[in-house]
């Protein structure tokens, strides 16, 4: 079935239909991974978007029950260069056709993706639409496309929920969590108790919690108001770790601004520096919006990674307070572990403030 995707700057690319029988619009986003796939279409933080895949086959080992990162994936879209005929591979329980149905999620293949990323790169994110008719009509829906503002609030758990285990007690603010985030806290066997993206600094210290976790999400960390209020009523009272959105709001939180990237982060192979060390860790990453360096407060927070390609803030400290930020994924999924032993340094920074409160 010829399938269309066509952007808001009136470019089209031509392609064949596969997935979710349906016509979509949203913000289109390009991902540089060569793998994981399920993980990243499953991932609340491409809440609204059309993933354009840069590794030319994607889908060939099908999907499985065991790399979500989401139960019900809420991004608009798949574009791929080529999609196969036959997937395999011995965890596989669908092939991504499949998948796409049944979640409803449309997808279009054949699609130059090269041509399309460097078009992303050069002009920036913008609207498009996978369409049956590059007519204009279509084009008169797209320009009328308004992109949302509530993005976390449709991503966010409703209603608090646990996950016990018998060691930390963990607070995690879902703002659109991966589920590596809460797989890396179980390994350390925390006591999880996960919260809506709106619960307030009340909330979360009547659990007498050992720590927070800020997740990732979608969307500007400025339409979040509530969580930035939040966060300044429980810090400094209990060890703070965020990541990704997590880290934007954790900076606006303490006086520094964000702003929209052109383009964005969506990848695992971002390097990324420790300032302190210089050491190098590939980092999953997948954002699009970043922390401005030349709005931190040196005196309140401390810059502690930079992401090597564009200098961009990928780590905060507070220079009083047990918190601190990155980001990029920590967890992965998919992805480089390089990272992951920061979920450590939190368990020692909670350690390390329940010796001193004693």
């Amino acid at each position: 079935m010829k399938r269309y995707l066509i952007l808001e700057d009136g470019s089209v690319f031509s392609g064949f239909g596969f997935g979710a029988p349906t016509i979509t619009t949203g913000e289109i986003v390009f991902n540089t991974g060569m793998s994981g796939y399920q993980e990243t279409i499953t991932d609340q933080s491409y809440n609204g978007q059309i993933i354009t895949f840069t590794y030319p086959l994607i889908g060939n080992y099908g999907v499985n029950r065991d790399d979500f990162e989401s139960i019900t994936p809420t991004c608009k879209g798949v574009v791929v260069h080529e999609v196969p005929r036959l997937a395999n591979n011995w965890r596989m329980n669908m092939s991504l056709d499949d998948f796409l149905k049944r979640k409803g999620i449309p997808g279009i293949s054949g699609v130059d993706t090269r041509a399309l990323t460097r078009r992303l790169r050069n002009k920036g994110t913008m609207k498009a639409s996978i369409v049956d008719a590059a007519d204009d009509h279509a084009f008169d829906q797209l320009k009328a496309l308004v992109l949302p503002k509530n993005q976390v609030q449709q991503v966010s758990t409703a209603k608090p929920y646990p996950s016990p285990a018998t060691g930390r007690n963990i607070v995690v603010v879902d703002f659109g969590l991966k589920h590596s985030i809460l797989r890396e806290l179980s390994k350390r066997n925390c006591n999880l108790t996960v919260l809506p993206y709106n619960a307030t600094a009340e909330d979360i210290l009547s659990l007498d919690p050992d720590g927070v976790m800020l997740t990732n999400g979608p969307g500007d960390p400025e339409d979040v108001p509530e969580a930035i209020t939040m966060i300044q009523g429980i810090q400094g009272k209990v060890p703070i770790f965020g990541i990704c959105l997590g880290h934007q709001l954790f900076a606006l939180a303490n006086g520094a601004q964000t702003y929209k990237m052109k383009f964005g982060h969506r990848g695992f192979n971002h390097p990324v520096r420790e300032v302190a060390t210089n050491r190098i860790d590939f980092t999953s990453q997948n954002h699009g919006y970043a922390v401005a360096a030349d709005s931190i407060d040196n005196d309140r927070l401390l810059v502690t990674h930079i992401e090597i390609n564009d200098q961009t803030v990928e780590g905060l400290r507070h220079r009083q307070f047990p918190a601190f930020s990155v980001q990029f994924h920590p967890d992965a999924a998919p992805g480089p572990h390089d990272a992951v032993h920061l979920f450590d340094e939190f368990m020692d920074m909670i350690d390390d403030f329940n010796r001193r409160e004693k």
